[in-house]
């Protein structure tokens, strides 16, 4: 693991293997490690970088805008990256999307995956389920908090924790307790300013290959955004993922990775 200091936190980071890049950005419950079954695939052919954004993992949460894609260009800048691709994960993908918007010039493919979109109006069982964690996680009950993230990002809202492998349930309790964790500085983070124009309203100058992967067993929410962004994404290929939750790459490890590849190994349009 290495660190570098970026927009005024401190941003841990990996590099592994070597050829084209390839930069994965992690899910809003996780952190880098959530890639730890995909970067073995890919890095006999690719350079393959893995973070965590600040606030999560091993990276700090200063005060201040929490700037994502500012960091994620940051770091790829330190990095002397000119050109990657992105695969973001959740709001991972929300950042590469974004990112891809802002500077089309330095990316050669974009991966979704049960991406988030910025601006999006959340349905009520969403909503009311950030409500009931925000409730515990300022109670001091992590515990509550963390199971009711994993209820409805890794369980999936039609089915129970009896439907996931139980070690890959933990793994993500983890990594989002790991989050919760992370003392809050004094003032806390100001919310992250939006695009203007959002993203939203700028799909159609997407002009690379773009690939938007989703579980059917995931929020209804995060189902529509997919349909969203492939419709709107001229060329996008969508791929759906049955009896599959939010968390792809780690509930369905090596039918992602062959889906990852196979888009990677194909001829750009």
């Amino acid at each position: 693991m290495s660190v570098a200091e970026l927009n005024g936190a401190r941003i841990a980071y990996e590099v592994h293997g070597s050829g084209p890049a390839v930069t994965l950005i992690h899910e809003g419950i996780a952190d880098r490690r959530m890639w730890q079954k995909t970067v073995p695939v890919l890095e006999p052919d690719f350079t393959v970088v893995t973070y965590d954004q600040r606030g999560y993992g091993d990276s700090s949460l200063p005060s201040g805008p929490a700037t994502y894609v500012d960091d994620l260009r940051a770091l790829l800048d330190h990095l002397g990256l000119d050109r990657t691709t992105l695969v973001g994960a959740s709001l991972g993908g929300r950042v590469a999307l974004e990112l891809a918007v802002l500077q089309p010039e330095r990316f050669d493919r974009l991966a979704l995956v049960a991406a988030g979109l910025p601006g999006w109006d959340w349905s009520d069982e969403v909503k009311r389920s950030g409500e009931q964690e925000e409730e515990a996680y300022e109670s001091g009950d992590l515990d509550r908090a963390v199971e009711l993230n994993l209820q409805l990002w890794v369980d999936g809202p039609r089915r129970g924790p009896d439907a996931v492998d139980p070690t890959m349930r933990a793994f993500v309790g983890e990594m989002q307790r790991r989050a919760f964790e992370i003392p809050l500085p004094d003032p806390e983070p100001t919310s992250e300013p939006p695009l203007d124009p959002p993203a939203s309203e700028r799909l159609g100058e997407i002009a690379i290959p773009t690939l938007v992967v989703i579980g059917d067993e995931d929020v209804e929410d995060i189902q529509k955004i997919a349909a969203l962004l492939a419709e709107g994404i001229p060329g996008a290929q969508q791929v759906g993922l049955p009896d599959t939750a939010h968390m792809i790459p780690l509930e369905r490890p090596e039918e992602f990775n062959r889906i990852l590849l196979d888009f990677l190994h194909t001829d750009s349009r």
